[in-house]
């Protein structure tokens, strides 16, 4: 997949299961330590679910809302109103460090590091954009067949040989310059792998 490619099986689900999955967004920003006065990106920010939690979490710092398609970014800023402290950015997400001018402090990705068709060159440009000791999470389905997790009586999620282990996503992040600080448990389904950069 080159880029300017949507990444594989990350499309944005329907509402109605998406919003029983995620009952409450802003407890998944405060559980990966996203907090007030910090400068984020909601990297593929999709249409805003996490974005506009993220925004009421740091305020009134900065959050960068990122993604490629230009529907779900206008959804996001509809989500977001009436925050003023965001700003949406239409571009690959490869692209990272021409995207977001000097350095930041969190970079939030939910959902969508599974289809990252070179998940070290992302993880390269991310720690680009990071200060040093800045964060960045990976928010992901666990590696379990979708039948097991089912939201209003249906599998969901990718599928199963695109869901990655804690330890694979350690495995491809780490030598891009980045420690794991932590995993957390986000969801009935889901875990955050939470990593600093490495400080020079």
């Amino acid at each position: 997949m080159s880029k300017g490619e949507l990444f594989n099986a990350t499309l944005m689900p329907d509402d109605d299961w998406w919003h029983v999955l995620w009952p409450d967004p802003s407890r998944v920003v405060k559980d990966v330590g996203i907090i007030k006065d910090m400068e984020v990106v909601d990297l593929c920010c999709g249409d805003g679910y996490f974005t506009k939690p993220i925004c009421d979490a740091v305020n009134p710092g900065q959050v960068y809302a990122i993604d490629m398609d230009t529907n779900l970014l206008a959804r996001a800023e509809k989500a977001c109103f009436p925050s003023s402290n965001f700003k949406l950015i239409c571009g690959d997400a490869l692209d990272l460090p021409q995207l977001v001018n000097g350095k930041v402090d969190y970079v939030f990705m939910a959902n969508t590091f599974h289809g990252v068709p070179d998940q070290l060159f992302l993880s390269m440009a991310i720690n680009k954009v990071l200060k040093d000791g800045g964060r960045f999470s990976v928010i992901n389905w666990n590696r379990v067949p979708r039948e097991d997790t089912p939201v209003l009586d249906q599998p969901r999620g990718p599928e199963f040989n695109l869901r990655m282990k804690p330890e694979e996503v350690q495995s491809v992040v780490e030598p891009a310059g980045f420690v794991l600080d932590k995993m957390v448990d986000v969801g009935p389904f889901h875990y955050a792998a939470i990593f600093y950069k490495i400080t020079h």
